[in-house]
This record gives structure tokens, sequence and C-alpha cells, in this order.
């Protein structure tokens, strides 16, 4: 089973968005059962708050529902439970290092750094863009599954 965490600030926007995007994509393909995927924040002020208005009604243009959601941190222990801990930026990555201490075991990426253009996702909390967002997600997540499709975790 591939454990991935998706990483953002409040996990209220982008990290939630990356869940579940990831969440349907894995459905779709049939793997459900060979994925266990979550997301938090580095930060606990949305700590307990439902998914952003804007990435809810977003994802429900694609039939995805986040019913359920609520923001959770980042813990320290998470570095463990999890095979791939995904920031949606760089200001995440130094997030996940305070938290979690050293990647000592390659598992802190970008969204973005398995696509052929790795950079960050903006922030739609800040941009009001939730449709920038989601195809920048969108790309992250198809070229993560991607990847795993090649044999580096899925058989």
């Amino acid at each position: 089973m591939v454990k991935i965490l998706f990483v953002c600030l409040g996990n209220i926007c982008r990290s939630p968005m990356a869940e579940f995007v990831m969440k349907d994509m894995v459905k779709v393909a049939g793997m459900e059962s060979e994925f266990l995927i979550a997301s938090a924040g580095t930060s606990n002020e949305e700590y307990g708050n439902p998914v952003h208005p804007g990435t809810r009604n977003k994802l429900r243009e694609y039939g995805i529902s986040v019913a359920g959601k609520t923001a959770v941190q980042l813990q320290r222990r998470d570095y463990e439970k999890y095979d791939y801990i995904i920031g949606m930026e760089q200001r995440n990555l130094s997030g996940i290092t305070r938290i979690c201490g050293a990647d000592t075991e390659g598992k802190v990426y970008r969204l973005l750094d398995f696509t052929e253009q790795g950079r960050d996702i903006s922030d739609p909390w800040f941009t009001g863009n939730f449709d920038s967002t989601y195809e920048d997600v969108r790309e992250g997540c198809e070229a993560l599954l991607a990847y795993l499709r090649k044999g580096n975790d899925l058989e």
C-alpha cells in the first residue's frame, strides 16, 4: 500500500484539493485498495475548519465530494506513517521539515516536482483563483500517479 499525505499551510484549500483529486483518480483506475491518501497543514490556524468553499465548489464541478473533511495539522509521527509527504510549495517543505525533522528517507516532495516543470502551486486563499489551482493539482496528481505506476511503488 502506498501512503500519501498532501500538505499545505492551512489544510483547507490546496492539500484537501490534492487529497480528493488523487482519491478520485485511484478510484477511477480501480486502485483504491492500493492507497492511503490524506492531507494536513503545517499551521494549526484552520484546525477543525471545513474545506474552503472555493475548493468545495471547484471539486463539485467534477463530481468530487469533500464531505466530512476538516483541517488537521501535520504531526511529527506522520513522517513514519506515510511514504510520500507532498507539499504544494517550497514554504510547505520548510514547514514539513520544521515539524517532522530532516527528510532522511527521501519522502518529501512538492507535488509539481513530479511534472516536467517543477514549480509551486499558488495558494487560492490569497489569489482567489481556484481554477488555476485545480489545473496545477490535477497535473501534479496525474504525474504522481504515473510515477507510481511506472514501478516506483506499484506493481
